[in-house]
């Protein structure tokens, strides 16, 4: 690590307008970071991450305010800089990698056009070499056969080869800082450590490395240094390993505590420490789900293979598996959005697959879906009480019990009667998360599928969202199918897990025995991925 100062920032503020005047989305923020030093931003959505990297980059809303003592970039000062100014130090010296490249990539465009276009805006490129230097920016990143998929478009790739793409058009330029937001997010554990491992190759070939996460487990292990924000300040910043292990500061602390392990099975994450879970009575009498030798293929590819599996009243079974691996499948089977080639359902002992759809409606209120991005699966045209009320129309609950149903719901989800007439854009992350389960929950069914459901969430929200999930299934006893990539998540929460890849089961059991003591050598591997920050599933 150099000790060359590439940012030097103090006492930076930035203010949006708001009713009244003006609001601090970041205050007296210093910020310095050498060349060659990675250093990490954690905190909630709101508290300010983002807004103070963009301002970096000079992407900050044109509506913002900034105001600092010394705003120093590359040994430039930039406070007030114009936007020529800014596109000079974009690429060449500072490249940004965003959460989403499925959005942040063009969809209609080939990703080796885009990359040809980042190597030319760079302008250190040689025109005569340009599809080579293209191969080799991919190749650089680890995309497998980069010169065969120049032509590819976006949506043709899985969510880490787009994230690599990302990388490699930031990377285009050779910038002295790369600055990742929230880079591995939705990506599955062992797609995550692939992008993790090339972080911090490119930390120890000597790039500044700014990461924005709130997954702590990653940011530890690639962070010297962690930032710790909070309603647009710093609380607490120290070195990595000190700050997720003694951390001073109880902001911090909290977001310690929310993180689900092995050690938080059955306790509250949210809220007092060490409060326990609601006990949910698990009757083991008549299965609610019973799925046999199912089977699924699509333009002649097998993408489930004689998978079987049953739940219980009251029981979380978790499925756990990288992108690809079936999961999502076989949960559309099982809620009837698709149709087995093979293998039968069962749902509260009543034929599920292969029957009439009009049958089928008929019991669609005894299972219910939670899916990880709720503002999709929602009307934008519909307000709270109407995207709750939805739910119940199979329910046959109208009039003054359907008002009362709702007001009931909200309270449960611990948003109140002030939430019936707002509309999705108008709750954050969290709260339409709530609106969604409140949806799920409303006709009483006998399953739940919950597909992702806190993989976008910050850890102080997803603590939040669990622990509601955890309670009202205790009060309802609904069987949980629990469908995700983070097996810190699913061992808080499930009884049992079932692992899968390439569209089999390859491990299925208890979920102390699976992920203690696996025995599949994938199990192994996805426990294996896992970041080594002392936090997450405990590693055999």
């Amino acid at each position: 690590m150099s000790s060359e100062l590439f940012i030097d920032i103090r006492n930076l503020s930035i203010f949006f307008p708001s009713a009244g005047g003006e609001k601090a989305a970041v205050s007296g923020l210093n910020l310095q970071l050498r060349r060659g030093e990675s250093i990490a931003f954690v905190g909630e959505s709101g508290s300010g991450k983002t807004v103070t990297a963009r301002s970096l980059l000079g992407l900050q809303d044109d509506k913002a305010r900034i105001t600092a003592d010394r705003f120093m970039i590359g040994g430039e000062d930039m406070l007030g800089a114009s936007q020529r100014r800014w596109r000079k130090i974009r690429g060449s010296q500072i490249g940004y990698v965003l959460q989403d490249a499925l959005v942040s990539l063009d969809p209609l465009r080939q990703i080796g056009r885009q990359l040809r276009d980042a190597l030319t805006a760079s302008r250190q490129t040689d025109p005569k070499t340009l599809s080579a230097q293209v191969i080799a920016s991919l190749k650089s990143v680890g995309f497998p056969d980069a010169q065969n998929r120049l032509g590819a478009y976006p949506h043709q790739l899985s969510g880490g080869l787009r994230q690599r793409v990302l990388i490699a058009s930031a990377l285009a330029g050779n910038p002295s800082l790369l600055i990742a937001d929230e880079p591995t997010t939705a990506l599955d554990m062992t797609v995550q450590k692939q992008i993790l491992d090339l972080l911090q190759q490119r930390r120890d070939n000597g790039q500044s490395l700014l990461l924005i996460s709130h997954d702590l487990a990653v940011v530890g292990q690639l962070a010297d240094r962690i930032l710790v924000m909070h309603q647009g300040k710093v609380v607490e910043e120290g070195p990595g390993e000190k700050l997720l292990t003694a951390p001073d500061h109880p902001y911090t602390q909290q977001l310690l505590a929310a993180v689900p392990s092995p050690a938080t099975r059955g306790l509250q994450l949210s809220g007092q420490r060490g409060v326990p879970l609601p006990v949910r009575n698990i009757s083991t009498q008549n299965p609610v789900l019973e799925a046999s030798n199912l089977s699924k293929e699509y333009a002649g590819k097998t993408v489930v293979s004689h998978v079987s599996l049953h739940l219980f009243a009251g029981e979380t079974l978790g499925i756990v598996g990288e992108s690809g691996s079936g999961k999502t499948t076989l949960a559309r089977m099982i809620l009837g959005l698709t149709e087995p080639v093979s293998g039968t359902i069962n749902i509260q002992g009543h034929r599920w697959s292969q029957v009439e759809e009009a049958q089928r409606r008929l019991r669609r209120r005894g299972i219910q879906l939670i899916a990880q991005d709720p503002l999709s699966s929602f009307d934008p045209r519909y307000n709270v009480e109407k995207i709750i009320g939805e739910s119940l129309d199979n329910a046959g609950i109208f009039g003054a019990q359907r008002r009362n149903r709702i007001r009931q719901l909200l309270d449960e989800v611990q948003l109140g009667d002030s939430f019936l007439h707002r509309y999705p854009r108008e709750l954050s992350g969290g709260q339409r998360q709530r609106v969604a389960i409140a949806r799920a929950f409303a006709p009483n069914p006998a399953l739940l599928v919950a597909d992702e459901p806190v993989s976008a969430l910050d850890v102080s929200v997803q603590a939040q969202v669990l622990d509601l999930l955890a309670k009202m299934q205790a009060e309802h006893r609904t069987a949980l199918l629990f469908i995700s990539h983070d097996l810190g998540v699913v061992h808080h929460l499930a009884d049992r897990v079932m692992v899968m890849k390439d569209g089999s089961v390859v491990e299925h059991g208890q979920v102390d025995d699976v992920f203690h003591r696996p025995a599949h050598p994938w199990t192994r591997q996805l426990i294996h991925a896992l970041p080594s920050a002392g936090l997450g599933v405990a590693t055999p």
